[in-house]
């Protein structure tokens, strides 16, 4: 499922659990005892949809950045491999919390520390709004990272 369809389903009337619970229906298993009341839920999809804006943010940055390089602007060069590399950790990220993995916590650590050094890069620009609109989501999805991984260590 890409980002951008699963902030849409995210925003939309369906619940994370039917979200799960759908999945597991079209892929025949039951996942019902591991989703249903888990206690960790909503910080799992606070985290998910954090870490799908981030991934989308950073791929419109990348996109950006390519149109900047092309232009002969060459200090974009390293906002554009962080905004791909973060995007891609972003999505594995945001992937791993929605099914409520149990790599979440290690995805989160990695993703809030990609998300870290994208934002500084992109802080860089402080004139360009689409390099601060991707270092204020690297910003959010990194806090909302580390949120989740505190409240499993709870």
């Amino acid at each position: 499922m890409s980002a951008a369809r699963f902030v849409k389903c995210v925003d939309s009337q369906l619940t994370f659990r039917a979200l799960v619970q759908g999945f597991s229906v079209h892929k025949g298993i039951s996942m019902a005892s591991t989703t249903a009341g888990h206690e960790h839920e909503a910080h799992f999809l606070a985290c998910a949809k954090a870490c799908a804006d981030c991934q989308l943010q950073c791929d419109t940055c990348f996109a950006h950045c390519n149109g900047l390089l092309a232009e002969g602007k060459k200090e974009h060069a390293a906002t554009a491999q962080l905004c791909v590399d973060c995007g891609d950790c972003c999505k594995l990220a945001a992937a791993l919390t929605a099914r409520l993995s149990p790599l979440s916590a290690e995805a989160c650590e990695c993703c809030a520390k990609c998300c870290d050094k994208c934002a500084v890069e992109c802080e860089k620009f402080k004139d360009d709004k689409h390099m601060a609109a991707c270092a204020k989501s690297c910003r959010d999805c990194a806090k909302a990272c580390r949120e989740m991984i505190k409240n499993l260590a709870a």
